[in-house]
């Protein structure tokens, strides 16, 4: 993460982010600039003024929309689709994915979210910056408003309550059971799909599922790979694979991997993409090299459209 990183409490108006939001959200932007700040969003959406506020959120947080020029006063106002949104969400046959039916998007959207360097929520807390195997919702939610605290932002306990809650149904469905279960957020969030968090059957310790991850394919782990690189704020081109395992907001962090299934994968890359990845063991310590940079749209490309795809 980065020191810009502005951290963003509520914005989802309680709301999962379901099957069909960031598609139509990409799609009315695309047509309509200023789409939400338009007193006709609500129509051209097909949803209610929170759900209208809550796909905005949704949209921005996983980078799939931003500001045509971000100086300018009110960004709402002109918002266009990041290219990605363009090529992942079009309506096919130009669009990758558009209904989100390949696991390979969601764990995609699950990266996106937890690693946008301008809005940070609590999705990255838990899964970049959060080194617990297991937690329960009171822990978690006192780690959340000592990090607030220490970073001078003024957030009301019940806001960060909400956040955790919302967080909670993310990847495991369910409602807070502390208050009436409101029939628009009882529907489930598509990355439930991925099975990042286990549940114990009181319902009090969260789990994460740390291991292989069978639908996570190779071309999102590139692109997560590339981003990582990327974004270390070295010109090295090298790490060592413990960094990528561990380090903050790294691959193996975010997708909850173990080593030996982060190697794998890195052995995959040796082969998919030539030779822009190495790994090398010297002296008892497993290095990545990035001999070549690549281009992770290509990646994904080949993936989805490539004959690649599983």
């Amino acid at each position: 993460m980065t020191a810009a990183t502005n951290f963003r409490f509520s914005g989802h108006q309680t709301f999962v982010f379901r099957y069909g939001w960031l598609e139509k959200g990409v799609r009315r932007i695309e047509q309509h600039p200023d789409l939400f700040s338009r007193d006709d969003a609500l129509v051209l959406l097909g949803v209610g003024k929170n759900m209208v506020d809550s796909i905005r959120h949704w949209c921005q947080v996983a980078q799939f929309i931003s500001a045509r020029d971000p100086g300018q006063r009110n960004g709402n106002r002109n918002l266009a689709p990041t290219e990605l949104a363009r090529r992942l969400l079009r309506p096919e046959p130009e669009g990758w994915d558009p209904f989100l039916e390949d696991d390979a998007t969601l764990w995609l959207i699950h990266w996106l979210i937890v690693t946008n360097q301008h809005i940070g929520t609590v999705w990255q807390l838990l899964f970049a910056r959060f080194n617990r195997s297991d937690f329960t919702r009171k822990e978690f939610t006192a780690y959340v408003s000592d990090f607030a605290a220490k970073h001078g932002l003024n957030v009301a306990d019940s806001v960060l309550s909400r956040d955790v809650d919302c967080l909670l149904r993310t990847y495991v469905g369910g409602a807070d059971s502390t208050k009436p279960l409101v029939i628009e957020e009882s529907f489930s969030c598509p990355l439930l799909q991925l099975g990042l968090l286990q549940v114990s059957p009181d319902g009090e310790l969260y789990r994460f599922a740390i291991g292989p991850k069978p639908s996570l394919s190779g071309a999102v782990f590139a692109y997560a790979l590339h981003e990582y690189f990327e974004r270390r704020g070295t010109t090295a081109e090298t790490m060592s694979v413990q960094e990528c395992l561990y380090g903050e907001g790294s691959p193996g962090q975010v997708f909850k991997l173990d080593e030996n299934s982060l190697v794998q994968y890195l052995e995959d890359l040796e082969d998919s993409i030539g030779d822009s990845i190495m790994l090398d063991e010297t002296a008892g310590l497993k290095q990545i090299y990035r001999k070549k940079r690549f281009d992770p749209l290509e990646v994904l490309g080949r993936y989805y459209v490539g004959g690649s795809r599983k």
